[in-house]
């Protein structure tokens, strides 16, 4: 369900945070299903199980998951979908810097909206 870029230059739980996103925004994972334990998680990923407990803490912290004491770790019942205005100001940023890359490029402003409909829609459930 995992995979890993070892050589990206996105860190480790990064990537695994936007993944179980990824699944979980197209309904391959669902609200109660079980994810791994972070042990179960590591050692299939070839990962310490910091990096993973970390993924899993921030995940948590945005609702997306929820660890029940003694019975594991699952997509949480009810997520919210409420934007965090620092993450939104950090994407900001990383969108201006794109499109000052793509403009560079001489990719015209009809070109770039139409990249980002095309990524938007891939991430919309099917």
């Amino acid at each position: 369900m995992i995979s890993l870029d070892m050589k990206a230059n996105t860190p480790i739980y990064e990537q695994i945070i936007e993944q179980i996103k990824f699944h979980v925004l197209k309904g391959h994972l669902k609200p109660g299903d079980p994810i791994p334990s972070v042990r179960k998680m590591a050692l299939e990923l070839n990962i310490t199980p910091g990096t993973v407990a970390k993924s899993y803490q921030e995940l948590e912290r945005q609702h997306i998951i929820e660890t029940i004491r003694g019975k594991g770790t699952f997509i949480a019942s009810k997520i919210e979908l409420n934007p965090d205005e620092a993450k939104v100001m950090e994407c900001k940023k990383i969108l201006r810097s794109t499109i000052l890359e793509l403009k560079v490029m001489g990719i015209t402003c009809e070109q770039i909206v139409d990249m980002v409909q095309e990524l938007y829609k891939e991430m919309s459930v099917c």
